[in-house]
């Protein structure tokens, strides 16, 4: 799982929510978009060969929304599985977040002030859905 999320309290809530429910997914935290995209492209590092963006939109530097249009216009990248994880409600902000085809956009609000309600999301996605093997669609390699 790789949370995009410059707020520290929230990506702490999120890694105590995942430690305390003993699911065994590996958690890397990007601060913003660019970070993100440095990461997943493997200009940082090896990014992981299965994962699952959970993006925020209001971010410094590059926001949510440039993250996801940078992720989708990018052919080694377009088909990362991505959820927006956000404090806004804004029809607007949902209509646009899936314009770039996200799996869920969920309200910050409403996963819980622990984040026990993402865990679930989570584990549950995670074993029910295959997600693509971004080492096997040339991603991180240059």
């Amino acid at each position: 799982m790789i949370l995009v999320e410059d707020d520290d309290g929230d990506a702490k809530a999120v890694r105590r929510a995942l430690s305390r429910a003993q699911v065994p997914l590996t958690l890397i935290r990007a601060r913003d978009g660019v970070d993100a995209l440095s990461l997943i492209r493997g200009e940082s590092g090896t990014p992981p060969r299965h994962y699952i963006l959970f993006v925020d939109l209001n971010m410094p530097r590059m926001n949510g929304l440039e993250l996801l249009s940078e992720i989708r216009a990018d052919p080694r990248l377009s088909h990362a599985v991505i959820f927006v994880m956000t404090t806004s409600s804004d029809d607007r902000d949902v209509a646009a977040a899936f314009s770039h085809h996200v799996a869920g956009y969920l309200v910050k609000a409403q996963v819980g002030s622990d984040y026990g309600d993402l865990v679930g999301i989570v584990e549950r996605y995670a074993r029910a859905v295959e997600v693509p093997d971004m080492a096997a669609l040339g991603v991180g390699l240059r």
